[in-house]
């Protein structure tokens, strides 16, 4: 089994703070699987204006940290990491179902598995859980596509 720091992740993704929505990944298994999490802090900056009287985490910040732990596993795949060059992104979102919401102090996991890679697109199953409780799931699509 294998793990990245904070520093191999960002030797994956271009994404820097405050858009890096991953900040460990504790289990990856090339061409098929990862499990990595996002600690939820009361400072992200989201949190002053998304429902400042009870403060949750966007739902589709939920689905771009799935999408970017996808994008680790894509590149940790083909042993590559992003070039400044191209750029990684998510192309479709089907399924997405959002189960509860996600609070300050949860610790987000993203647990995404490979289910299919044809040419440049590349197919993911995606569930969020804090704790053993799903809050978020879909079905997503990424590509890497050279910048012009």
């Amino acid at each position: 089994m294998i793990a990245f720091d904070i520093q191999q992740i960002q030797k994956l993704l271009p994404h820097r703070y405050p858009f890096l929505l991953v900040d460990r990944v504790t289990e990856f298994v090339k061409g098929e699987r990862i499990l990595a999490c996002k600690n939820v802090s009361f400072n992200e900056p989201y949190f002053t204006g998304h429902f400042p009287q009870k403060p949750i985490m966007p739902g589709v910040l939920i689905l771009e940290a799935l999408a970017q732990a996808a994008g680790i596993l894509a590149f940790g795949t083909l042993d590559a990491q992003a070039a400044e060059d191209s750029v990684y992104y998510l192309v479709g979102v089907d399924r997405a179902r959002f189960k509860r919401p996600v609070e300050p102090g949860d610790q987000l996991l993203l647990d995404v598995r490979m289910s299919r890679h044809m040419r440049n697109i590349y197919k993911f199953d995606a569930a969020a859980r804090v704790g053993d409780e799903v809050v978020a799931e879909a079905e997503l699509m990424c590509t890497e596509r050279m910048i012009d």
